[in-house]
């Protein structure tokens, strides 16, 4: 990419224009890019990621301004978080407005939006002027990815444009809200907390179940996965013939990364560490059971899904 994105953005949006597809930098995780407005582009995410029909895309705008082109019968609640943490990594889920095809929404009469702040994003968005929906720029089921690298290595072929934004500054995916009900849910925990959400709308109810609520991005049981078979486990069960991913540092005689005991650095780095181990090509991968403290929400989070096989249990 050159030094000014002008060109690759005119070049991203002309792509999006002709129904191709576009990775897009965000600030939680890259997306796999197309214009919302065009079912039969929508479909070639679908079959590029090999992502499940019924599986809704989360749509991403320029600005809150554009929410009623998408969504019908929004409550204050969801124009007061969009007020407090729009451009932002969080997804509000609203009633689909009728104009709104339901192959974005998986078939459902509810729809994601989100305005995301990665600057490439918006100017992308900005100059395209209408949404784009962008699930994460990945296999279905693996591993996101937080770097332009990434998304070459997942696809080498199939997109249009790939804009390079560096690496993700959260480096998990958003904060999914669910506002289409008589109780405000929180469907996927985020870099935008539960705390956070009840100071601007007050009661916030947490899903405890994945099939509570509409059906939203990365709450199946296996998301968020390496190929190498993964496992949490405590630190006095860390062992040398595995690709470990530790808290703080590496004991000794372990191979493997130790990321940060700070949980937004920790979260930040989490995906392209996971992707080196998976490198590494051991039997396992073992990580470290991060904290149990509100601030390690998302992140236990998501690495539940990654170790989630079939059953299986860590000996």
């Amino acid at each position: 990419m050159s030094n000014s994105p002008e060109p690759q953005i005119a070049n991203a949006v002309a792509a999006l224009e002709r129904g191709e597809l576009v990775a897009m930098p965000t600030e939680t995780v890259y997306g796999l890019a197309a214009d919302a407005s065009n079912p039969e582009a929508v479909r070639k995410i679908f079959a590029l990621k090999g992502r499940p029909a019924d599986h809704p895309l989360i749509v991403h705008l320029s600005s809150a301004s554009q929410i009623d082109d998408w969504a019908a019968d929004i409550p204050q609640a969801a124009r007061s978080l969009a007020d407090a943490f729009w451009p932002g990594p969080l997804t509000l889920v609203l009633k689909r407005a009728a104009s709104a095809d339901t192959i974005v929404t998986g078939g459902q009469d509810t729809i994601g939006l989100r305005v995301p702040r990665h600057p490439i994003a918006h100017a992308l968005l900005q100059a395209f002027g209408g949404g784009v929906a962008a699930p994460s720029a990945n296999r279905f089921g693996h591993i996101s990815p937080t770097r332009a690298a990434h998304v070459r290595e997942e696809f080498p072929t199939g997109i249009a444009v790939i804009l390079d934004g560096g690496d993700s500054d959260v480096g998990l995916e958003s904060t999914i809200v669910d506002l289409s009900g008589e109780r405000s849910r929180l469907l996927r925990p985020g870099a935008i907390t539960h705390a956070q959400l009840e100071a601007v709308i007050g009661p916030v109810q947490v899903a405890v179940r994945d099939d509570e609520g509409p059906r939203a991005s990365g709450r199946l049981a296996s998301h968020y996965a390496p190929h190498t078979p993964t496992y949490l486990v405590p630190r006095e069960r860390l062992s040398a013939d595995a690709a470990v991913l530790a808290l703080g540092d590496l004991p000794a005689g372990i191979s493997g990364i130790a990321l940060p005991r700070d949980a937004a650095a920790y979260a930040q780095a989490l995906y392209a560490s996971l992707r080196a181990l998976d490198q590494m090509r051991r039997a396992r991968i073992q990580i470290e059971m991060p904290p149990d403290t509100p601030d390690w929400l998302a992140i236990h989070d998501r690495l539940r899904r990654a170790a989630a096989r079939d059953g299986d249990a860590e000996a």
